[in-house]
């Protein structure tokens, strides 16, 4: 899965922010806050990757088991899918 086009990722103060833009923003109107997590996945979500490998990625990252990357991994793909952010290849 990867991020579908017309959302990005902007730094706003202190945080992250996924937006849409040009014609996305017609059909979404709002954005989704993201820590610093958040914004690690989304970086790695502009290309197709699974959950496994994203859990990986966080893991070694973050210095976190692989149980609880794939609990984070898990919550942020769900909040991106019920937005309609995500594209399943």
């Amino acid at each position: 899965m990867k991020i579908k086009s017309g959302f990005v990722m902007r730094k706003v103060g202190s945080g992250y922010a996924a937006v849409p833009v040009h014609e996305r923003a017609k059909t979404f109107n709002g954005m989704i806050r993201l820590n610093e997590t958040g914004a690690f996945l989304f970086e790695r979500l502009a290309s197709d990757k699974t959950t496994d490998e994203l859990a990986g990625m966080l893991a070694a990252e973050y210095g976190i088991g692989l149980d609880e990357a794939e609990a984070d991994v898990r919550a942020f793909l769900e909040t991106m899918d019920e937005n309609g952010f995500l594209v399943k290849t």
